[in-house]
């Protein structure tokens, strides 16, 4: 996988070494095997899964997914003698069904059949189609970069690896994962019974990416939310309130399906079911 080989839609891009703003080609840099083997690793790249690389050069990633976790996908790349020699790689390892590389802009790739997708890409152009990852990926979508991040959206995990034989740089290679969440943004409501008595929650939820923020109401009460977050549709907070004179925690957990939330909550020696239904939804955003 490389930085594009010449500026799309108008774009300039850079590769890590040299490239700056006005140029209109950039130099093929090709990911090292070593930092190729990390990105599908910390994917957790499996069979069933259909890898997307965005400026996949020489189509290495793809190939290797193919070859050796059994998935499928597919490459784009604005060189036409880049792709050909992906295609024949493809074929002289054996994976040509199950790898297919495509000469295309990159910004008129429709990519949302991915379940993991791929980067090495200028930052600016990477800020540029973070708005399409949320819109077009479906929730649990693996987003893996090599060397850089998004901005305001953190990443699930971070990696520094060793990369002694790099051809530019420091010998190391920086590897980022973001799991695209899904919308939980917007106020739920729901009903539990504590001790006995039924008691009604109301929970505001604003959300940065993956990140939750709330303002919970409790048996007519402000309450506290804690650890708040999304991964891929699954939901997870802590939530204090007072009901009844003392202090109740909750561990609430859950999966988001539309404007419906169904899990477990457990407060304290009790585990029941939680169901929760939105009445207005928000949008996923930095705030």
């Amino acid at each position: 996988m490389a930085l594009l080989a010449s500026v799309l839609a108008a774009v300039s891009l850079a590769s890590p070494r040299t490239a700056a703003a006005g140029e209109a080609d950039v130099p093929y840099v090709p990911t090292p095997q070593v930092v190729v083997d990390e990105m599908l690793h910390m994917a957790g790249v499996g069979k069933d899964d259909y890898v997307v690389d965005l400026g996949s050069g020489d189509g290495r990633i793809v190939i290797t997914a193919a070859k050796m976790y059994g998935a499928r996908g597919f490459g784009v790349e604005i060189d036409g003698n880049l792709v050909h020699a992906a295609r024949r790689e493809a074929q002289r390892q054996g994976v040509s069904g199950q790898a297919e590389f495509v000469e295309r802009n990159l910004f008129i790739t429709d990519f949302s059949r991915a379940t993991v997708l791929t980067l090495y890409l200028y930052p600016r152009v990477i800020m540029q189609l973070r708005p399409r990852f949320l819109a077009e990926l479906s929730p649990g979508t693996r987003v893996v970069s090599h060397d850089f991040d998004m901005g305001g959206w953190q990443p699930d995990d971070h990696r520094k690896i060793s990369v002694p034989n790099k051809p530019y740089g420091p010998p190391s290679s920086e590897i980022y994962l973001w799991i695209v969440p899904g919308n939980a943004a917007g106020t739920w409501r729901w009903q539990l019974d504590v001790d006995g008595t039924p008691v009604a929650y109301e929970l505001v939820l604003e959300q940065d990416f993956q990140m939750l923020s709330g303002r919970p109401v409790v048996a007519g009460k402000a309450a506290r939310i804690e650890g708040a977050r999304m991964r891929g549709e699954e939901i997870r907070f802590m939530l204090a309130a007072e009901i009844g004179g003392r202090e109740v925690r909750h561990e609430f957990a859950g999966r988001v399906a539309g404007d419906t939330i169904v899990g477990r909550v457990r407060t304290g020696s009790v585990d029941a079911e939680w169901k929760a239904t939105r009445s207005q939804r928000g949008t996923i955003g930095e705030h």
